[in-house]
């Protein structure tokens, strides 16, 4: 576990100024639940101040209200409260699963555009972690906390108000005194308390939950190496972590809870004994002291509940952050929606350079170019940039230096949804969606008809594997993929590149898993299409190079034109 002390980037203002922000309409909705909330606990108040009424009538205080309508007036209140509640909480929640699907939306597109050079570097178990827990957590934000404390400010004035002028200046001070102390001192000091256990436990939530998808995700290499015992360990000791910081925040936020419920007591006390000492020196009436002191014992509710916020909005304010911190993330390139169209005819890369870190260049002065109807092969070493070249030429990630030419056009002047109707990439690893093989090919072109479906796998030497499975075209791959070889799934991914009918593909060592007659196919099939498309082929095989027009061979960043 990573001991280094970690703490929110922002303040819990700002998070909750942000959280706010994303209201919108929703604001006249949250405006509603707080109207409710507030009338609702004053009706639950008034039951019992409507039974002081009668008390204070039998003392003697000229109360006008019969007995009669004090009884039906309490009733009533009792009946309205219910009603108001429901209101308030359908509100509240209503509000929070709307924004919650708003949220999950627009980090699904911010998501798009950090992808895929942002995301390479991310956990996918932390991301999933974001979209699930992270983002279920802010409803207590939504729901449970912005129109509770509206709700204690607006019920907290409220009594302070009717106690100042039914009983007496004094007992509403105290009252004040109260709800300061419990609504702000109690919340402020506990919260202080919690704010590094919440976020250590937030981060370690999502590191726990990328190393279990690892784990899943990797079962097999984990059983073939006899690697289990070791997994379970730290699965274990991760497991124990959590549980540790678990225990931090429930220890906390019951000591909290216990001052909370012993300054309700101790404000309780002082009201009733500022009330007998009012009564005891003449400066307010027996009835009155029981109005006021009753009224003020049944008003801590509100208070209270903001009191005990900071246990749950110190894990919101963790989720809060991570999920702004994604939503303000720059994309590696930004969209371009006001340049050219293209129709792919020709590529030229003249000077290109390019570093991932600063002063560590991967290519530098790279020259090559491509014709409509011949296949350029790509070789050189394992980390050598060969791929990273794929992926500027897609524009995943903004070159350095240097100009990357379609038709004579600058790469950074087409837009972009444009680019990647003229260019796709076939990449080492194909993934494939929990979902029929047909579905898995309609990514690449969603109006497919059967025949050009069946057409695009038999290039890709896969129709007849796949008529070989008992629903054919309908047969669901399973979850990434892995009812399928990896040779299966590299042969379905140039499918969907034979489908999509891109005019420049891309393809990263594309018969790396498969045996020497499919390979043998398939370079038939590129050998076949190269006279419509333009096709850039990386590979490490010679045998793959054999149907190159043009080889260039990359080392220590720099390329040059190999002979043949």
């Amino acid at each position: 576990m990573n001991q280094v002390k970690q703490t929110l980037r922002r303040s819990g203002i700002s998070i909750m100024a942000h959280l706010i922000s994303l209201l919108g309409s929703f604001a006249a909705v949250l405006i509603l639940a707080v109207i409710n909330g507030s009338i609702g606990y004053l009706c639950a108040m008034s039951v019992t101040l409507f039974g002081a009424l009668g008390v204070a009538k039998a003392l003697g205080e000229p109360i006008w209200l019969s007995y009669e309508w004090i009884i039906a007036l309490a009733v009533g209140c009792g009946i309205l409260r219910g009603l108001l509640r429901y209101i308030e909480q359908y509100s509240n929640h209503y509000i929070a699963f709307h924004l919650l699907a708003i949220l999950r939306d627009k980090i699904f597109g911010v998501l798009r555009k950090l992808c895929p050079a942002k995301l390479e570097s991310k956990q996918k178990g932390s991301i999933i972690a974001m979209l699930t827990s992270d983002i279920e957590t802010l409803e207590v934000f939504y729901a449970h906390t912005l129109s509770p404390i509206c709700i204690a400010i607006l019920v907290s004035f409220s009594v302070c108000l009717f106690t100042w002028l039914a009983a007496s200046p004094w007992l509403a001070l105290v009252a004040l005194i109260g709800y300061l102390v419990i609504g702000i001192v109690v919340p402020m000091i506990s919260s202080a308390a919690l704010k590094e256990p919440g976020v250590t436990y937030r981060r370690e939530f999502a590191s726990f939950n990328a190393y279990y998808l690892d784990s899943i995700k990797g079962i097999k290499d984990i059983l073939f190496h006899n690697a289990g015992e070791n997994r379970e360990q730290e699965v274990n000791r991760r497991s124990e972590c959590l549980l540790e910081e678990t225990r931090k925040m429930k220890e906390e936020t019951g000591k909290a809870s216990a001052i909370t419920e012993l300054a309700v007591s101790v404000f309780v006390m002082l009201t009733l004994i500022a009330g007998i000492v009012l009564v005891y020196t003449g400066n307010l009436t027996s009835g009155k002291m029981i109005i006021g002191v009753v009224a003020i014992f049944g008003s801590f509710g509100p208070v209270v509940a903001i009191s005990a916020l900071p246990g749950n909005l110190t894990q919101t304010f963790a989720s809060g952050d991570r999920v702004l911190n994604l939503l303000e993330e720059a994309p590696a390139v930004e969209e371009i929606t006001d340049g050219k169209n293209i129709t792919y005819e020709n590529l030229e890369v003249r000077k290109l350079s390019f570093a991932y870190q600063k002063n560590e260049p991967v290519l530098k002065d790279v020259c090559m170019q491509a014709q409509k109807g011949e296949i350029v092969g790509i070789i050189g070493e394992s980390g050598c940039g060969k791929s990273t070249l794929l992926k500027l030429l897609l524009r995943f990630w903004s070159k350095d230096s240097g100009e990357i030419l379609f038709n004579g056009t600058d790469i950074e002047k087409i837009n972009s949804d444009n680019l990647l109707d003229n260019v796709t990439m076939v990449s080492q690893v194909t993934y494939l969606f929990d979902d029929t093989i047909e579905e898995n090919l309609r990514i690449a072109k969603p109006d497919a008809t059967q025949v050009e479906m069946e057409q695009a796998c038999r290039l890709a030497s896969v129709h007849d594997f796949v008529m070989s499975l008992p629903n054919g075209y309908q047969t669901r791959v399973g979850a990434m993929g892995d009812a399928l070889s990896s040779g299966e799934k590299q042969r379905l991914g140039l499918a969907r590149a034979f489908l999509s009918g891109r005019q420049l593909i891309l393809l990263d060592e594309p018969t790396s898993n498969v045996d020497s007659i499919n390979e043998g196919i398939i370079l038939k099939a590129l050998a076949q299409q190269k006279s419509k498309k333009s096709i850039i082929l990386v590979s490490h095989r010679e045998s793959t190079m054999a149907i190159a027009d043009r080889i260039y061979k990359v080392e220590n960043g720099y390329m040059t034109e190999a002979t043949k």
